[in-house]
């Protein structure tokens, strides 16, 4: 390849099945051979995204982690209903189906009310978590490999209510299914913790970061964070459904993290351009945005536990879709200036 290599962070959203999105916009950007991902900060399915990009990279490069991608969704989309035990399945074949006929008559999710009322727990010992058996056939050495992007995995400790990042030989298969547990849906997943010297329990990392962007300020990674966004900052109609109403609750408590990143990236920038900070002090992120506001606006919060193929696919074209259009616009700014308007944002 003649010309110069723009080196870049991804960090990569979750949202479930919507998590799609992403793989489309990654495919996309695999395509460009003047980029190269430096590291990956993912949460829930940004982080099994991430995962495969890494491990699918580190066996044979770009055409290795548009395979591992593919071969992921391909696995994701078997699961179906993430909400449903594994061994209901075969009991309750058309229960999918039926709780979205319900959803679309009657503006409420039996399988989401069920989530509410019941527990994880009360399933005893015949509770399986559905995303293992897909997490499982990742290659987990290449995941935790020193070479190739590095790779960054957040998650929520229960207990503290804090953030945990997991990287290098720490990112395991419990890591991952532990930054994609919903507390409703899954078991808290346990992993010890050596700072603490106790084994802790982890939900979902969306609740703390989503995703992480800390991890990337590191003074030896680029300057330039490509965020690929599944959950829409704005809506513009006011929810007025007991689903919608929930529905937007979640999307705002998973926006939140992110926002208190951006705010602050944007009073450090605003400090540096006023000559109050320096750039030794502090790293001045040149932020950039992927998102399709106006989809995940026409999809309802229960797909993303729909990991159906149709879906799945309709997603992965849109995010490819928004990558290619993001590229026409932005490609001379990447490596050069941001592309995300924080003062227009926080205005």
């Amino acid at each position: 390849m003649d010309g110069p290599v723009t080196r870049l962070n991804l960090a990569l959203q979750g949202g479930g099945a919507h998590g799609a999105f992403t793989w489309g916009v990654l495919d996309r950007l695999l395509e460009e051979e003047a980029i190269e991902v430096a590291a990956l900060s993912g949460t829930s399915a940004g982080a099994l995204n991430a995962a495969a990009f890494k491990a699918g990279w580190v066996k044979d490069g770009r055409a290795g982690a548009k395979a591992a991608l593919a071969d992921l969704w391909a696995k994701v989309g078997t699961v179906g209903d993430l909400r449903m035990a594994e061994w209901m399945k075969p009991v309750l074949p058309f229960a999918a189906a039926w709780n979205r006929a319900l959803e679309s008559t009657f503006a409420l999710s039996p399988m989401g009310i069920a989530a509410q009322l019941t527990s994880p727990y009360a399933w005893g010992s015949a509770w399986r978590n559905p995303l293992a058996r897909v997490v499982k056939t990742l290659d987990m050495g290449a995941v935790c490999s020193s070479e190739g992007p590095r790779l960054y995995v957040g998650a929520t400790n229960v207990r503290t209510g804090r953030i945990r990042v997991f990287s290098g030989a720490e990112v395991s298969l419990r890591a991952i299914l532990a930054s994609a547990c919903l507390p409703t849906v899954f078991q808290a997943v346990e992993i010890d913790d050596p700072k603490t010297q106790r084994r802790e329990a982890y939900w979902d990392g969306g609740y703390t970061g989503n995703p992480p962007l800390f991890p990337l300020y590191d003074k030896g990674l680029p300057d330039d964070i490509l965020i690929v966004a599944i959950n829409p900052l704005v809506r513009d109609d006011v929810p007025d459904t007991a689903v919608e109403i929930q529905d937007r609750i979640n999307e705002i408590s998973f926006n939140s993290a992110l926002m208190g990143e951006l705010r602050a990236v944007h009073f450090v920038r605003r400090l540096i351009a006023a000559g109050q900070l320096s750039r030794e002090d502090k790293k001045d992120v040149r932020l950039h945005l992927i998102a399709d506001d106006r989809l995940m606006n026409e999809l309802s919060a229960s797909s993303k536990m729909l990991a159906e193929p149709a879906l799945i696919e309709r997603l992965r074209a849109a995010g490819h879709k928004a990558a290619h259009g993001f590229l026409k616009r932005h490609r001379e700014d990447l490596g050069n200036r941001p592309s995300l308007d924080l003062a227009a944002l926080f205005g």
